[in-house]
C-alpha cells in the first residue's frame, strides 16, 4: 500500500490535510487533529 492511498482527514485547526499513521491504527476513527500542537491550539 503507497501513501496515496490511505485513509485521509483535515485537521480543524490549521485545515491542512493529513493521513493515517501507523501509532493511529487502533484509534483512527477519534484522531480529529494532525498533531498536539493543533490539539492545543484549536481555535
Amino acid at each position: 500500500m503507497s501513501k496515496q492511498d490511505l485513509p485521509q482527514k483535515i485537521c480543524p485547526s490549521c485545515h491542512r490535510p493529513f493521513r493515517w499513521r501507523k501509532k493511529w491504527q487502533r484509534c483512527w476513527n477519534e484522531v480529529r487533529f494532525c498533531s498536539k500542537r493543533c490539539k492545543r491550539e484549536r481555535p
